[in-house]
């Protein structure tokens, strides 16, 4: 009844929506995408736009990339999503939100959440830049960027007076009984000025998969039966209820809005004043609910996870000046957690509330093209930022049998730590002959860490600075009209945030404590790309790299003796680490490929990706010895047809994700509950949809995924996919 019930209301909302006309002019019913950055031009680069995240009714923002060669997604919870690219994630790719950062001070180690906060239907477009940007997009982009692009109110100069454009969508999916709605209007008013505001709540419940998946190790047989007592080596992340589907600590609901007002002043002259909020309530985090050999009823649950963004930008396009454009942009955001971690059996409930509040300026711009000569001209690509962040911490235990609440020496960070980013870089790139670019800069930066020390927990003070350059070099060249070559050198640098150096935590593996001695991590990425485009149908884009790291942070176990005072958490979990620099460097090699059939006149386009990494470096205890790097996702990739024989309308599609056995694991890998006793079992899952747009009006998507029902699990996750059932989504404005 509750299913039912969900369904009604959508589809009531949507119906009442239609509009009783249609509009002449369909260029106002949707606001308009964002064109793609100069940042991703010359670069191993694949996009998303807004129509192909609507028809395939994607349920995150990191859910969007899941068929972009080099990226994987790894899910800690179904409420939780960190996109590895180039076999690398959390604090090691940068994310930005129209320009300004996400990444802030206490970015996590490894696998984190925060992408999966920006609401993808607030999204034009989202663009995933493979290979270290630090030089044009700032510090932690060591295995790429991930740049998020807002949708734009709809200004048409042509027309005048007050235009209102509502548009109502409604999404469900079956498998997670997900359902939800988004209720938004696009403003005109005048010739000059626009808003676009929206709202979004959203309510998934526990995740059904199509079955337990199973161990690559075969020592004990895995026995995944529907009787309890009859189980025989099922892993114990995630726990599967009795019905062997459904996954315990999944499930979780969202309050999402934005508000967008754009001013045009002129042609030259562009405001922008934005807000977005996204607040998650009640979200388990899987692998913690239960946490490995804790009782059955133990959980740890993000109560609230929310991020809010202000910004300001003016952006400025001079007509008579050697400048071409140029965005200035002041921005705060606050990050807020609110955890517990319930153990009704201890009679005791451990809380944590952690904010961050983060305050940037950023510039960037570029000139104009100086022709130097009848073969050369240049143009300058140029920037400077600044982000300080500031953070409040606390935690409590409270002893529910006696009633007694006790605040903690401190929370996971330190309260009040501090971080501040300041950046400055520029680029210039060079037409020197036809069909042949050349491209060169350097970003000088500087980090710097604050936290004071507090004797009563063992909590050493922090005082690092941290300065660096990174620079990079590269050549486009069209050898034939059909062939383009790309060669790039870039470097990379991560100074180490707060998280690294104050945090005390329960990570996957165990329980992780902080090192105030750390410093930064660098790399030194060579890549060199090929596209090749044929008959007006077929193109290929082929990229292999290397990516060598020096420093790199990496967990060491530790005994329960070398736990700091005061975090009872520690010894009592049951694997115990420290993150230091790796001495000796690191390596990840690996290969995209990209072949996409474009058959225009029959309305098909067919695309297959094909992605392999392979990473190793020092042992964390022995660095004469070499090992895997924890994480690196397997060989895999994925095979898309979409068919639509009219520029508008019906609209078919079939997709397969596929991945191979990744049984090499690094040391961590092995006491990591969320992977399983010998690796990740390969897999391919089939998903079918089908699409209609009935412009302007009304527009409807429904996707059978997992068709054939495979049992599976992204490397390194901590949920197994999603069973075989429908999602859909129903849209409807004017």
């Amino acid at each position: 009844m509750r299913v039912i019930g969900r369904l009604a209301v959508i589809v009531t909302i949507a119906i009442v929506a239609i509009p009783a006309r249609a509009q002449d002019d369909e260029s106002t019913f949707r606001a308009r995408a964002r064109a793609a950055p100069d940042d991703v031009r010359g670069r191993a680069t694949d996009s998303v736009a807004e129509e192909e995240i609507e028809e395939r009714v994607v349920r995150s923002a990191p859910d969007a990339l899941r068929l972009m060669p080099g990226v994987s997604i790894q899910q800690t919870a179904h409420g939780q999503a960190s996109p590895y690219v180039r076999g690398v994630t959390g604090q090691q790719v940068l994310l930005l939100f129209d320009g300004v950062r996400l990444n802030n001070g206490i970015f996590r180690q490894g696998p984190n959440q925060y992408f999966f906060t920006v609401d993808v239907e607030s999204l034009a477009t989202i663009h995933v830049v493979r290979g270290s940007a630090t030089t044009r997009l700032g510090a932690d982009a060591l295995g790429g960027a991930i740049l998020a692009l807002p949708r734009e109110p709809t200004i048409d100069p042509r027309r005048d007076g007050l235009i209102v454009h509502p548009r109502l969508i409604g999404r469900y999916g079956m498998q997670d009984t997900d359902a939800g709605a988004r209720a938004e209007i696009d403003l005109q008013l005048g010739r000059s000025l626009g808003f676009l505001g929206g709202v979004r709540y959203r309510d998934a419940g526990p995740l059904q998969g199509a079955g337990i998946v199973c161990p690559l190790s075969t020592v004990v047989p895995c026995v995944p039966a529907r009787d309890p007592a009859m189980r025989r080596n099922v892993p114990m992340i995630p726990f599967v209820e009795d019905d062997g589907r459904t996954q315990r600590g999944t499930g979780f609901r969202v309050l999402s809005w934005d508000e967008r007002l754009v001013w045009r002043a002129s042609d030259e002259l562009r405001v922008t004043l934005a807000g977005y909020g996204w607040h998650q309530f009640d979200s388990p985090r899987t692998d913690q609910c239960p946490a490995p050999f804790a009782p059955g009823n133990d959980c740890l649950t993000y109560l609230q996870q929310t991020r809010a963004l202000g910004l300001l930008a003016i952006d400025v396009r001079p007509r008579e000046s050697e400048l071409a454009e140029m965005r200035i942009a002041l921005s705060w955001q606050r990050t807020h957690e609110h955890r517990l971690r319930d153990r009704p059996t201890a009679f005791v409930e451990n809380r944590f509330l952690d904010t961050i509040d983060t305050y940037g300026l950023t510039v960037r711009g570029r000139t104009r093209a100086f022709v130097l000569a009848p073969e050369l001209a240049i143009a300058v690509h140029f920037g400077a930022e600044a982000y300080s962040d500031v953070v409040r911490s606390e935690a409590s235990t409270a002893f529910t049998d006696v009633g007694l609440t006790v605040r903690e020496p401190r929370g996971q960070y330190v309260d009040g730590a501090r971080f501040a980013q300041l950046s400055a870089w520029s680029e210039v790139q060079a037409a020197i002959t036809t069909g042949l670019i050349a491209r060169g800069g350097a970003r000088v930066l500087y980090a710097g860490a604050r936290a004071s020390a507090d004797p009563s927990s063992g909590t050493a003070r922090v005082d690092l600075d941290v300065a660096g350059v990174a620079a990079r070099a590269g050549i486009e060249a069209r050898i034939v009209p059909e062939l383009t070559l790309h060669v790039n050198v870039d470097q990379g640098v991560r100074p180490p945030n707060l998280d690294d150096l104050t945090s005390r935590q329960q990570a996957g593996p165990g329980f992780q404590f902080e090192n105030p001695d750390l410093r930064e991590e660098r790399s030194t990425t060579f890549e060199i790309g090929a596209r090749i485009e044929a008959w007006d149908a077929l193109r290929l884009d082929a990229w292999a790299y290397a990516m060598l790291l020096d420093g790199a942070m990496t967990r060491v176990p530790r005994e329960a003796s070398a736990c700091p005072p005061a975090t009872p958490q520690c010894r009592g979990s049951w694997s115990r680490y420290q993150l230091v620099n790796a001495e000796g460097e690191s390596l990840i090699v690996g290969t995209e490929l990209a072949l996409t059939l474009d058959l225009r006149d029959i309305g098909l386009v067919a695309r297959s990706t094909l992605s392999i990494a392979w990473g190793e470096g020092p042992s964390p205890t022995d660095a004469n010895v070499r090992v895997p790097l924890s994480r690196v996702p397997p060989f895999g990739g994925a095979l898309d047809l979409r068919w639509q024989p009219a520029p508008r309308g019906l609209a078919l599609g079939a997709t397969m994700r596929w991945a191979l056995d990744q049984d090499r694991l690094a040391p961590a890998d092995a006491s990591d509950a969320r992977i399983l006793a010998g690796g990740t079992p390969g897999y391919a899952v089939v998903d079918l949809r089908a699409a209609w747009r009935f412009d302007p009006h009304l527009a409807v998507s429904v996707v059978l995924e997992n068709v054939l029902d495979s049992a599976y699990r992204v490397h390194g996750s901590s949920i197994n996919g999603p069973g075989r059932g429908l999602l859909a989504r129903l849209e409807a404005g004017f």
